[in-house]
């Protein structure tokens, strides 16, 4: 499934269903078809999310880098995206949409 996450002050953000709940999760906002992050909420929102930005990337930093396999792939069992790339243009259309005074939704 794709979430479309829209607002009439930005253009559409769209993610795949697992990311997409991952960081509405990190809200606090259940992962439903259809949904809204009003602009009280907003704020909180990009709060949340830059928190737990900062908190995956102070324990990367604290692990020790891991051996390298002999397969020839030296990245790691992830897909290598970070939450900071992935989420970052969610957070550009919270931050837009509650300076504009206007509400984000997907499934509508």
């Amino acid at each position: 499934m794709l979430y479309k996450f829209k607002s009439q002050a930005a253009a559409d953000v769209l993610m795949l269903q697992p990311r997409a709940e991952e960081i509405l999760a990190i809200i606090g906002k259940h992962a439903g078809p259809t949904g809204i992050i009003t602009v009280a909420q907003a704020g909180p929102a990009v709060a949340a999310l830059k928190a737990e930005i900062n908190r995956r990337e102070a324990l990367r930093k604290a692990q020790p880098p891991a051996p390298h396999d002999d397969d020839g792939d030296h990245g790691s069992k992830e897909d290598g995206v970070t939450l900071r790339a992935r989420a970052m243009p969610f957070i550009q259309l919270l931050e837009i949409s509650s300076a504009a005074g206007k509400d984000v939704v997907w499934g509508v």
